[in-house]
């Protein structure tokens, strides 16, 4: 299990506390916030929900991820990163099919590439944002995307980049509203039915490394 950089910010009665990091023993917390923003696509490839839940949990990066938790320590947003070729959401072919059996497991496999992506050179690529229903509309998602910022950054990355589906208009505006500006729409028609989505939008913000006019930051570990 990797150990989590950890970092907090905030908190208290003024809002919700950010950290770097899974904290350990909230692993079923965040499977359980990433199945219900993400459930609809996620379910055909790791359903049924409950196998789903149980295999995201098996499977995060701990120190691939910035958790939002309320005052009680409970996390209430999370939101996920790819670096370095590791993002929040693990697990391997093998894991799925050990988890899954043979037969099930390799059209599951199927459908997890096709919502396999890269980032390119000095790109941060984010892995999923999702706030529980009770905490939406109090900017917690922009705090979320501030501090994954921060990491970019600190990573000597020059800009972030996420996909929005067009079935999820509201996080789109929330991205619009943070900076992030549409690169290109990709149809995907032949998901919809299967995930539940017909077109995905790639939008980027760009970000200033940690160092720049100072010698320069360290290359951003993107591939």
């Amino acid at each position: 299990m990797s150990t989590p950089e950890e970092s907090a910010t905030g908190g208290g009665p003024a809002g919700p506390a950010l950290r770097r990091g899974i904290p350990v023993g909230a692993e079923q917390q965040v499977a359980a916030l990433y199945w219900e923003a993400f459930g609809r696509k996620l379910g055909p490839a790791l359903g049924p929900p409950d196998r789903g839940r149980a295999f995201l949990a098996a499977h995060l990066h701990h120190d691939r991820g910035v958790v939002a938790l309320d005052g009680t320590g409970r996390v209430v947003g999370v939101a996920g990163y790819r670096l370095a070729g590791r993002g929040l959401t693990g697990g391997s072919a093998r894991d799925v099919l050990s988890a899954y059996g043979l037969a099930a497991g390799l059209p599951r496999l199927a459908l997890l590439a096709l919502l396999d992506r890269e980032p390119a050179g000095a790109e941060l690529l984010m892995d999923g944002i999702c706030v529980a229903a009770a905490h939406r509309g109090a900017g917690i998602g922009g705090l979320l995307l501030g501090e994954i910022a921060a990491v970019a950054a600190e990573n000597g990355c020059t800009r972030i980049r996420l996909d929005v589906v067009d079935t999820n208009p509201r996080a789109r505006a929330l991205y619009t509203r943070h900076g992030f500006r549409a690169l290109h729409t990709r149809r995907t028609s032949f998901l919809r039915g299967p995930m539940g989505f017909g077109a995905v939008t790639a939008m980027h913000r760009s970000v200033v490394p940690d160092g720049a006019g100072r010698g320069g930051a360290a290359p951003c570990p993107g591939l």
